[in-house]
């Protein structure tokens, strides 16, 4: 039996462990990434381990996320990034140079090759045949220093995707699709593999769009072949020696196959408040909008920017709009500066925001109050905006720019015609905001700066075999870790602070949940379904650890935020009986006993001592987190067999 795309990389990378779905696999990691929200975190984490170079064969560290500078706090980061970038090795991509994705996809990214980043949305490189997965700081630092990185071996998705895309219907609507057929809990332990001859019709941009959001699925990954257009691709980027073809064997297995009729689709949107509350835009109607936004790593590409010109060419915003527009790389800024396209967004009324993440993680640009907001971005939780009720749509650039001139949610398609952009066949490529690191000899006289408000990150320690405590916070199902620990223009400056982050642990949730932690000296954590889903900050893992968790119980986890749980030291457990959920109430007095016994089991028995009831409660671990587990989280055990 043949091999997948997927399944041909981790083969080529394989470490240890076998390629049975679900065992624990260790992969070799060809490149990293991380942001500044979480990239302070990381490196302090990396220099914990005390490896003087990163052992990768390219690391980029870019800044992105805070770059809204209110206060000290993220320059500070920013500095210390940048020194720690100069002195182990590691690319530094400045801010103002773009967004991570955006810039890796275009410059760094290599068919065949793996890439795992501290951000969810690493998958997008998986639109040129990249492994690109998305994963902790705390992992994201153990490859950095030539470690594995672990995952349980995924199964394999296939989307055979045919014909093509009609006029204003674009890439967005094929997530859209494949979000509204397998939900957000629908790619959970699998890779997502897109195939068929509708593959041909979609340009990498396009196919990076696919792959970017693929992380709302659950997904450990999606990726595309790399193909003659990926080569063209890499050829316009001037890296076309970069290229390496990749496609799946005739007789490879699929555990699941889902087929999608491109020019069957429809423009669609996510409805509040959640990725997978998809509808085609027609069937919505004309609603009045508040605000677009346009941009993010899912939607910030040169062909997305021309595509928004296009149609706002010789039009005015309506009044009632604000409309903003974050164009996701320095090069996407200059060609569109070049081309004159850019002229036309400011024309149109659009206010120009900088290449970065921005209102995509709540740093600035929240719609007003109960306002109504179209975004081209990857997610719309409640809250994540910055504005508590507001009711935020995930749309395509088209749909997006269509409905900023009508003043109310338009499909594209009643335009009429076709959008006609040129893309050139050569990129401009001007890397001057990209650093690298000085060399190795040189290292030793780098001095890393480091501000007042980065301070250590909390020290796990390995489990007591009797573990006691509170239920200090009773949650529902698809808690993401935006409610876990929010983002925001208000609180992101502080992620190397984990001590003061702790004030917001949980804030939209139960407000009280940090006091209720200091009171009781931590406890336990119950949750439903789906639990940690969204972002892969392992800040949701680190603020709960400094607010004394011991153990996280719940229905199901999310891939991401069990990973960095257990890297940790915090213990996530599942009911082996969904029901028994219901037989724990706040505040009720848990006991976890034979705990050590239980890690190597896989089954642990939860006393209520409010209730009298015992629980019955799995511990689903590989042998590898096990140990993680009794040693007391990745840093410790990496310290203890290095």
């Amino acid at each position: 039996m043949g091999y997948t795309i997927a399944e041909k990389i981790i083969k080529s990378h394989l470490v240890s462990g076998e390629m049975t779905p679900g065992a624990d696999i260790g992969l070799k990691i060809d490149q990293t990434l991380t942001q500044d929200a979480t990239g302070t975190m990381a490196y302090l984490e990396f220099e914990a381990m005390g490896i003087p170079r990163v052992k990768t064969e390219r690391s980029v560290a870019y800044i992105d996320h805070n770059t809204l500078q209110t206060g000290f706090e993220n320059a500070d980061d920013h500095r210390f990034i940048q020194s720690v970038a100069k002195k182990h090795g590691i690319y530094f991509s400045r801010p103002g140079n773009g967004i991570c994705h955006q810039i890796h996809l275009e410059r760094f990214s290599k068919p065949g090759k793996t890439l795992i980043g501290s951000d969810s949305h690493t998958p997008t490189c998986g639109g040129i045949g990249m492994l690109a997965i998305g994963a902790g700081g705390m992992d994201v630092a153990v490859a950095m220093g030539g470690g594995e990185y672990h995952i349980n071996m995924p199964k394999m998705t296939r989307i055979n995707l045919t014909g093509r895309l009609r006029p204003y219907v674009s890439a967005k609507d094929v997530i859209l699709e494949v979000l509204r057929i397998m939900s957000v809990k629908g790619g959970v332990g699998k890779i997502i593999e897109y195939g068929g001859e509708g593959v041909k019709t979609l340009t990498v941009p396009e196919r990076a769009t696919i792959t970017n959001m693929g992380a709302e699925l659950g997904a450990t990954t999606s990726i595309f072949p790399a193909d003659e257009v990926a080569r063209q691709f890499l050829k316009a980027q001037g890296r076309e020696e970069d290229f390496t073809e990749l496609y799946p064997d005739g007789d490879a297995h699929y555990d699941e196959i889902i087929d999608i009729d491109l020019s069957s689709l429809k423009p669609a949107a996510a409805m509040p408040h959640s990725p997978d509350n998809v509808k085609p835009v027609s069937d919505i109607g004309p609603i009045k909008i508040d605000q677009v936004l346009i941009g993010s790593c899912t939607n910030s590409s040169l062909t997305d920017m021309l595509k928004v010109a296009e149609i706002l060419k010789g039009r005015t915003v309506h009044p009632d709009v604000s409309l903003g527009i974050a164009p996701g790389s320095k090069q996407v800024f200059n060609m569109l500066a070049d081309c004159g396209a850019l002229s036309v967004l400011i024309a149109s009324g659009a206010r120009i925001l900088e290449c970065a993440c921005g209102p995509c993680i709540g740093m600035g640009q929240s719609p007003n109050s109960g306002g109504i907001s179209l975004r081209t971005f990857n997610r719309n939780f409640e809250g994540r905006s910055g504005t508590q009720d507001a009711g935020i749509y995930l749309v395509s650039p088209e749909t997006a720019a269509a409905s900023a001139i009508a003043g109310v949610l338009t499909d594209p398609t009643t335009l009429g015609g076709e959008l006609k952009i040129s893309v050139p066949a050569k990129f401009t490529i001007n890397d001057n905001m990209i650093d690298p690191p000085a060399p190795e000899s040189e290292a030793d006289k780098i001095e890393i700066l480091r501000g007042p408000n980065i301070k250590p990150f909390p020290q796990s320690k390995p489990l007591d075999d009797m573990t006691q405590g509170r239920a200090v916070l009773k949650t529902g199902d698809n808690i993401t870790t935006d409610h876990i620990m929010p983002a925001g223009a208000k609180i992101l400056p502080y992620r190397s602070n984990i001590p003061y982050l702790s004030k917001f642990c949980f804030g939209s949730v139960d407000p009280d949940f940090s006091d209720r932690c200091k009171e009781a000296g931590g406890g336990f954590i119950i949750g439903g379904a789906n639990y940690g889903q969204g972002s892969s900050r392992e800040h949701a893992a680190l603020v709960p650890l400094y607010l004394g968790i011991k153990a996280v119980i719940v229905k199901s986890f999310a891939r991401i935020h069990k990973a960095n749980l257990i890297n940790a030291g915090i213990l996530p457990l599942t009911f082996e009986n969904e029901a028994d959920y219901d037989g724990i109430s706040l505040n009720d007095e848990l006991v976890l006993s034979d705990v050590k016994n239980g890690i190597k089991s896989g089954s642990i028995i939860l006393h209520n001592k409010t209730t009298g009831k015992d629980i019955n409660l799995a511990a689903d671990l590989t042998d590898r987190q096990k140990d993680m587990m009794l040693a007391g989280g990745l840093l410790n055990y990496t310290k203890k067999n290095s």
